[in-house]
């Protein structure tokens, strides 16, 4: 069993930060992609920003330039650095990680955690 578990959300201004932290637990053998998701309300989930284990990032248009991604592999964790937020990217946030275990490779899901950037 594996669980992802998320950290770091909550209330900003805008054109603030926020750090996001995400970190795997359980029976890892490896994780290849880790990554973040949002969705906002009525939205469908997108893709934020992804790592490979070697450390190679893709990140949505949006985003560049203002969200960094990065890994720590002996912690299993990812974190996603917010800079510069805008109301719009309001929603919540979901960390995901392509996981090896003792059933082979799934992807595994955090609960998300809620941004919200309000004056």
């Amino acid at each position: 069993q594996v669980q992802l578990v998320e950290s770091g959300g909550g209330l900003v201004q805008p054109g603030g930060s926020l750090r996001l932290s995400c970190v795997a637990s359980g029976t890892i053998f490896s994780i290849n992609a880790m990554g973040w998701y949002r969705q906002a309300p009525g939205k469908e989930r997108e893709l934020v920003a992804a790592i490979s284990s070697g450390g190679n990032t893709k990140y949505a248009d949006s985003v560049k330039g203002r969200f960094t991604i990065s890994r720590d592999n002996a912690k299993n964790s990812v974190y996603l650095q917010m800079n510069s937020l805008k109301p719009e990217e309001t929603a919540v946030y979901y960390c995901y990680a392509e996981v090896w275990g003792i059933s082979g490779e799934s992807d595994y899901w955090g609960q998300g955690t809620q941004v919200t950037v309000s004056s």
